[in-house]
């Protein structure tokens, strides 16, 4: 199966089952699984945070962050595409009566400081309080620049708010710019990553920050249903996706890149080359319309894509170079015929 839905469909590899297999364990809730212990002290150090906590998911850990930096009645900025507001349910108004107050994106992924300064609530029993800026990087596969970062930080210092990251891809981006992930990471008060998706792990996600708000997420966290037992066998595919896995992403980008110059020469198709920066290309189709019996013909020859206008593809660890002319050989054909 060549599958372009997400990079979240990717497998464990054999050095990963191998960590799995002979991993220590221990009582995560009780705090005995020293695997689970090593994998957060190792990644708070790494990423300039004073604490951590292994989740379950990406949109568990982004919810344990909201709700540990805001409370009742409180309010966070974000995107509208963001996926914390876009995708996860509504977990922060639902379950934090946490309000988002979502900003039209810019075409590059940022948001325009402009607008959320005036998006900001007074200091006012009728409003909702502003707490936080959450941050997506990547966005749809665009990488927010460090100038952009530091602006943000200094945004946030200004207007006494918390600047929260949403960092399922920010190993794309890190590979990206070609920086440590350092250089990200400490504009931020807290951080996600997510483990599950182009780093290869099967399930988990972490967020990082103070002590203090660690604490309160692990609280959070068990309210949520989400304690975890021998969790260990998890943390230590965690820990290989980190370690083995983020130079992989470098060949994620360059197939994107290939995948979005194959589509460009195909009739009936509009892809922008120029907006593939990490694992993700976007095409549209001349004939909207036929993208549903598209998906369907190419899922009988074992080729899964998404639909939309316009269709997003994910290049990712199972996705080979070979994959790609396979796939775009089939998709040429369907729409010539």
């Amino acid at each position: 199966m060549i599958d372009f839905r997400s990079d979240t469909v990717t497998r464990p590899c054999t050095s990963m089952k191998q960590a799995m297999f002979d991993a220590q364990v221990g009582d995560d809730v009780y705090g005995d699984d020293p695997t689970v212990n090593a994998l957060e002290r190792w990644t708070a150090a790494n990423h300039g945070f004073e604490s951590a906590i292994f989740c379950s998911s990406g949109t568990q850990a982004n919810l344990l962050a909201l709700m540990s930096h805001c409370e009742r009645g409180d309010e966070y900025l974000c995107g509208q595409q963001a996926h914390n507001y876009k995708f996860e349910g509504g977990g922060a108004a639902v379950l934090g009566s946490i309000q988002p107050q979502p900003v039209e994106n810019e075409n590059d992924g940022t948001l325009c400081f402009k607008k959320l300064e005036s998006y900001i609530k007074p200091l006012d029993p009728h409003f909702a309080r502003t707490k936080l800026l959450s941050l997506e990087n990547t966005i749809n596969g665009k990488v927010l620049p460090l100038s952009y970062l530091e602006q943000a930080r200094e945004f946030t210092t200004k207007h006494q708010l918390q600047l929260h990251l949403d960092g399922a891809r920010v190993y794309n981006a890190k590979v990206a710019l070609d920086v440590d992930i350092t250089e990200i990471s400490k504009h931020f008060d807290s951080m996600t990553i997510c483990l599950s998706k182009g780093l290869g792990a099967p399930i988990g996600s972490l967020l990082l920050g103070s002590k203090e708000l660690i604490s309160k997420a692990r609280r959070w966290r068990k309210v949520l249903g989400g304690g975890m037992r021998q969790a260990g066998i998890l943390a230590a595919a965690a820990k290989v996706a980190l370690t083995q896995n983020v130079e992989k992403l470098k060949q994620d980008h360059a197939n994107a890149l290939y995948l979005a110059h194959s589509l460009a020469d195909i009739d009936g198709i509009n892809v922008n080359t120029k907006h593939v920066q990490t694992n993700m290309a976007f095409f549209k189709l001349d004939k909207p319309e036929a993208i549903n019996n598209i998906v369907q013909t190419l899922k009988e020859k074992n080729i899964l894509i998404s639909t939309g206008n316009p269709v997003r593809l994910v290049t990712h660890l199972d996705i080979t170079k070979q994959d790609i002319d396979i796939f775009v050989k089939e998709l040429k054909t369907l729409l010539e015929n």
